[in-house]
């Protein structure tokens, strides 16, 4: 019994400790004393300091009515723990179990008490004197009523030692409601939180003020409703500012402090962005990281072995292969290529003074746009890849205009060489039967016309059918990065406003060579 009272006792101890609120409080002031309410109060008050604008200020608003909330379910948690466990746990321990330690001690006593009676009748009892017959008489009553004392002590002893392990089963139900109070309070606490969760995410899902670098390209792109990621063009808008006659470009460090500072003004969004223009090498290094820090390369990891496959081929049929892989490319993906190495190769234009030919801008750039989804350090996965990413990023600079022609959608532009097809062979055949009656010289302008017309109608858009490579004119080096427009198989003409690769180079050239960022932006798109 003195183990139960004592282990009872040390429960009762621990578990008033556990306790956050003031033992035997009412619920009001239990619920102001608790330490989430004062969090609670904390968080709401900073919350309407920094206002609706500030995300910070936002969340800890929505978080402050949160713990609010958890605060009210820990009091009436702990109001519960307190009537249903602390109380009788304490009764049992200091009531109880102490009642029953008393009534053996009382029995210890009046046994005492009953054996010195009959020990003292016992000597008296002995003589036959009337005096002490007398004597013996009182002694044998207080004999007797010892023992009365003694067994009516005992019977209660053994009444409540009964009674206590008849009701053990009660008392460890107190354990049993201890737990099942817990997971009520933790169920109800969840259910809390869990109808929270929902709005503070959207409202951290709505905020489009997240860093862009180490971000996906997709979530990005959909978080900012852009088809360009920002860091890419705001990069290649300050280069085409000033960076295009910088010798060494995207080859030379920057310093990292500068860099530092452009690539947390690019995460955060900010439009004060004039003191980079005039370090075009701290604008490069940051274009570089971008990609560098993106969780997917550029050109993808799914695509990683037909780009290496490619680049295998033979001479004459990589770039066929190497186009096929690029059209495979998701949207966005393909998008921002496009855009990045249609300014390579404005840039690659301008080697005689920049030093960065098509071969230098795929040495420094190129592991950057590809790699192996492997283990190990950036500088092992370049390595191990740098040979092949230079063989395929080289040539895709080098005819940028033919991997991405630029102008109206191909599907259009067929439609629109049929039907131009089907009226000029009308007006052919018009001007047939027009010639018999007229000079020779009119039937063979007719003729030549006819065949300029059938020689557009020779080629359909890559979006059908990969184009026919690019043929470089004899003498040309293969770093060069300029294509012969003489030796290169006929291309469809394009129709009013510019379009096919021919039109889409002049007019990106045009685009690049204008004075605003947003018209070469533009172009580049």
């Amino acid at each position: 019994m003195e183990l139960v009272r004592v282990v009872s006792h040390n429960t009762h101890k621990r578990m008033v400790s556990c306790l956050q609120g003031h033992i035997g409080a009412d619920a009001e002031k239990r619920h102001k004393k608790l330490p989430l309410t004062a969090l609670s109060q904390a968080m709401v008050e900073g919350g309407n300091q920094l206002g609706e604008e500030s995300l910070i200020g936002k969340m800890m608003e929505v978080c402050g009515e949160a713990e609010n909330r958890l605060a009210s379910e820990l009091m009436q948690h702990e109001l519960q723990i307190e009537k249903d466990v602390l109380d009788p746990l304490s009764q049992l321990a200091e009531v109880d179990i102490p009642n029953i330690l008393k009534q053996r001690k009382q029995l210890a006593k009046l046994v005492l008490d009953y054996d010195s009676a009959r020990a003292r009748f016992s000597i008296i009892s002995g003589t036959n004197t009337q005096a002490l017959t007398a004597k013996a008489d009182l002694l044998k009553e207080e004999v007797d009523e010892a023992m009365n004392k003694v067994e009516l002590c005992k019977d209660q002893l053994a009444a409540d030692m009964y009674s206590f392990f008849s009701k053990e089963g009660d008392y460890a139900r107190y354990f049993v409601t201890l737990l099942e109070a817990q997971a009520d309070y933790h169920r109800k606490s969840l259910t809390v939180l869990e109808s929270v969760l929902p709005t503070i995410r959207d409202q951290q899902d709505s905020w489009t003020e997240k860093p862009a670098f180490g971000t996906g390209l997709d979530e990005h792109l959909k978080r900012s409703g852009r088809e360009i990621a920002l860091p890419i063009e705001a990069c290649v808008m300050m280069l085409l500012e000033t960076g295009m006659k910088e010798e060494g470009l995207f080859r030379i460090a920057a310093g990292a402090s500068k860099l530092k500072k452009l690539k947390a003004a690019l995460d955060c969004s900010t439009s004060q962005l004039e003191e980079f223009y005039s370090d075009p090498h701290a604008v490069a290094g940051a274009l570089k990281s971008y990609l560098r820090e993106l969780p997917e390369p550029l050109m993808t990891y799914q695509l990683y072995d037909e780009w290496i496959q490619a680049s295998r081929q033979d001479p004459d049929k990589r770039l066929q292969a190497l186009w096929l892989v690029c059209d495979q490319l998701p949207k966005n993906n393909k998008t921002n290529l496009r855009y990045l190495v249609k300014f390579l190769a404005k840039l690659a234009q301008e080697s005689d003074v920049n030093k960065m030919t098509p071969s230098n801008i795929a040495i420094v750039l190129g592991p950057n746009l590809l790699w192996a989804k492997t283990e190990g350090s950036l500088a092992e996965m370049a390595a191990a890849t740098s040979v092949h990413v230079v063989a395929i990023v080289e040539p895709i600079i080098q005819h940028a205009d033919w991997f991405f022609p630029e102008g109206i959608f191909c599907l259009f532009v067929c439609f629109f060489y049929v039907s131009f097809f089907v009226f000029l062979f009308f007006c052919f055949t018009v001007s047939l039967l027009y010639v018999r009656s007229t000079p020779n010289k009119h039937s063979d302008h007719s003729l030549r016309r006819g065949s300029n017309t059938l020689g557009r109608k020779q080629h359909t858009s890559p979006a059908f059918q990969p184009p026919l490579p690019p043929v470089e004119a004899p003498g040309q080096g293969h770093g060069a990065g300029q294509v012969s427009q003489a030796s290169v198989e006929p291309q469809p003409q394009a129709p009013p406003g510019g379009s096919g690769p021919d039109g889409a180079q002049h007019s990106v050239a045009q685009g690049l060579a204008a004075p605003a960022a947003a018209q070469h932006t533009e172009e580049l798109r």
